[in-house]
């Protein structure tokens, strides 16, 4: 019993100290509408025709705060190219905390507030952060990673979507 219990947290640590790709084929992202931090919404319909990063974060996840200058300059990287983000904060997360830390990063995409947790749970009951999910141009899901991204191969993955018609 103790062996199993120990293998289990093992394996959480792992999931959660290593980026983990997981597949997700074709899967079309789900419909969902995005509040963003000035009160407006974006719906998944709205990310069509442009590569998108979907990064679920939160203010007091290490590795999300970690992370975020390397998916500012992503950001930077792709925009004009026809690439998007949207970083979807989690609903534990003090909408206060957010913003700040959203201005005084001064991040450059949009930043949704997912208050009731509806997002990251029509996303694929999304708990672990940052979980960041890549949408090609027609709406599908072309991968999903549990923890900080290779950021080298997401580079490449971006390149190869952007490329595509």
């Amino acid at each position: 019993m103790k062996r199993s219990l120990y293998l289990a947290a093992a394996a959480v640590v792992l999931a959660i100290g290593t980026a983990t790709y997981i597949g997700a084929g074709s899967t079309a992202a789900p419909q969902s509408t995005f509040v963003l931090l000035d009160g407006s919404t974006r719906s998944t319909a709205d990310l069509k025709g442009r590569v998108t990063l979907v990064n679920f974060w939160a203010t007091s996840c290490v590795t999300c705060v970690a992370e975020m200058p390397k998916v500012i300059a992503t950001y930077d990287k792709y925009h004009a190219k026809g690439f998007d983000t949207v970083a979807v904060a989690m609903s534990y997360d003090p909408p206060s905390y957010v913003v700040n830390f959203a201005q005084t990063r001064k991040l450059p995409f949009q930043v949704a507030i997912d208050n009731t947790g509806a997002v990251a749970q029509s996303w694929g009951e999304v708990k672990l952060t940052p979980t960041t999910y890549i949408v090609n141009k027609r709406g599908d899901i072309v991968k999903r990673y549990v923890g900080e991204p290779d950021f080298a191969e997401l580079h490449a993955l971006i390149e190869k979507l952007l490329a595509e018609v």
